[in-house]
């Protein structure tokens, strides 16, 4: 049977603005406050109370468990890779590597903070279902050492073409300041999180029918759940990046501002945590957690399997 976290999705996340509700509630901080035996015990009520787990009585245990528990293994989630601590953590490096850097050594620094966390949070939130080992195989270490180390790379060629080419035009480095960094970042994030997770649609995922029980492993599941995730967080870095620019952009044109340069800075800065900010618990909604797929889409050998016309399946984070 699925975990009982899938069994609330399944039940109370399949509107957009259902979804979008439950992660604002599940993204409190205050939850990682909670201890390892108030996690469990608030699953072990949870458990015993099926028949009526929507309760509002209930309410507590659920989003101590909706944002403390895997999904798959039904086991609590390192502190800081939960889903109410990205915030405050990833907010912060998301800031320091947007900051245009004088200097190459601090922008890799704060590109490998950064894709580092991120692949840490990928993998811990993934869908489990492929392999339900406990220890990270050698594959599973060069892909996250490896997607760390090109995102890394990679989201510090603007800077570099800057430094290393000593460009001086105006529109030039108005391109590699505001304009590049903007897809260049979000396909990065996308581009690690399909990394981290690619054994999900090597090997295939589990997905059960309409009773919550297991029919199979699917790759194509695997591939829709990976797709969706790294689309997800594409909007989340993509958005989070553009809005500053483009109020940046409007309010050099003020008189206000003008006379006021050294606001740009500031403003920029808390735009972009604003953004983050309200983009996490809307990014997190964009797909169902516990997503539906139709049987016919499936591979040939999950068809046979079962007679159900739709199947669900973990998402991930």
């Amino acid at each position: 049977m699925d975990h009982h976290n899938l069994q609330y999705w399944r039940k109370e996340g399949q509107t957009f603005i259902g979804r979008i509700l439950n992660w604002v509630d599940i993204l409190d901080p205050v939850s990682l406050l909670a201890s390892d035996g108030e996690i469990k015990k608030a699953c072990t009520l949870l458990e015993s109370t099926k028949e009526r787990s929507l309760d509002k009585k209930d309410r507590d245990a659920w989003k101590l468990s909706l944002a403390s528990v895997h999904s798959d293994t039904g086991n609590v989630i390192p502190l800081v890779f939960r889903p109410p601590a990205f915030l405050p953590i990833a907010a912060p490096l998301v800031l320091a590597t947007l900051i245009p850097h004088r200097g190459m050594k601090p922008a890799l620094f704060w590109q490998f903070l950064f894709h580092s966390y991120s692949a840490g949070f990928n993998y811990a939130n993934r869908n489990t279902t492929v392999s339900q080992e406990n220890k990270m195989s050698l594959k599973e270490v060069l892909l996250i050492a490896g997607s760390v180390s090109f995102a890394t790379c990679a989201g510090a060629i603007p800077q570099y073409m800057m430094k290393h080419y000593g460009m001086k035009n105006p529109t030039v480095q108005l391109f590699f300041r505001s304009v590049l960094p903007v897809p260049l970042f979000a396909l990065l994030s996308a581009f690690s999180l399909f990394v981290v997770r690619s054994e999900e649609f090597e090997n295939g995922i589990q997905v059960f029918d309409s009773n919550g029980n297991a029919v199979g492993m699917s790759q194509k599941a695997g591939l829709k759940a990976v797709t969706e995730t790294a689309a997800s967080r594409a909007v989340l870095i993509g958005t989070t990046t553009v809005v500053p620019n483009l109020l940046i952009s409007f309010l050099r044109r003020t008189k206000f501002i003008q006379g006021r340069p050294l606001l740009l800075a500031p403003l920029r800065h808390i735009t972009a945590a604003l953004v983050f900010g309200l983009m996490i618990p809307v990014s997190f909604s964009l797909f169902p957690h516990a997503a539906k797929v139709q049987n016919k889409n499936l591979e040939k050998e999950i068809q046979a399997l079962t007679a159900d016309t739709h199947l669900y399946y973990h998402r991930g984070l």
